[in-house]
């Protein structure tokens, strides 16, 4: 009975300086993320070229884009309506609206991009959107 007693009395008093430890521990240091602007970009491409986008991005493109101080954020394609089979839509984030506009002169004057997009024979995009959006003050995103 001893015995039982002895590590029952062990075992609250560990989970008790646990406890406190737990409370007593400083707070972990959250960094505060540098504001940022997000783009949407909606390519609408010619008629069967979306999968020839598709590898483009895949292989290419997504890596320019970081070289170019462009975050990839998200990639998607629409699965139901009239733009399923046409359609790109993507959203990368940039320090600011000015950095983006360095960012994609840098990136459109890249001789070896030039090269990778003037491959595959023909333009893949009949009409190319952009959109800046700004997170709201209650978006889990910022």
């Amino acid at each position: 009975m001893r015995v039982a007693l002895f590590r029952l009395c062990g075992a609250v008093a560990l989970l008790s300086a646990g406890f406190v430890m737990g409370r007593l521990a400083p707070e972990p240091v959250v960094e505060a993320q540098a504001p940022r602007v997000f783009e949407m970009r909606t390519y609408t491409t010619n008629p069967g070229m979306l999968p020839a986008l598709e590898t483009r991005f895949r292989d290419h493109t997504l890596k320019f884009f970081e070289k170019y101080n462009m975050k990839n954020i998200g990639y998607w394609i629409p699965t139901e309506g009239p733009m399923a089979d046409t359609q790109l839509i993507y959203i990368l984030s940039h320090q600011s609206r000015e950095a983006a506009a360095k960012s994609w002169s840098g990136f459109q004057n890249d001789a070896e991009w030039k090269k990778v997009s003037s491959a595959g024979g023909g333009a893949m995009s009949s009409k190319v959107e952009s959109m800046f959006l700004e997170p709201t003050d209650y978006s889990p995103m910022k």
